[in-house]
């Protein structure tokens, strides 16, 4: 079950990193040289794969003009 999750995660997280990469008109190697990443890992993330750590998320949130939140629910 965790395994599926986690999967879930990176798979959306990718996708919203993706999303926000095209609206803002920067490339993948654009997008890694400014955030300090590697390319491949870059492109493991968007492709849902991978285990990007929070460093590698943060990195890349930052560079994209987004944050990241842990809330309580209400």
């Amino acid at each position: 079950m965790a395994l599926n999750f986690n999967y879930m995660l990176v798979a959306n997280l990718g996708e919203t990193i993706k999303q926000r990469r095209k609206e803002l008109g920067i490339t993948q190697p654009h997008l890694a040289e400014l955030a300090k990443v590697g390319l491949n890992t870059l492109y493991m993330i968007e492709k849902g794969k991978g285990n990007p750590s929070l460093e590698v998320i943060n990195k890349l949130a930052e560079v994209l003009g987004m944050e990241l939140k842990l809330e309580i629910k209400k």
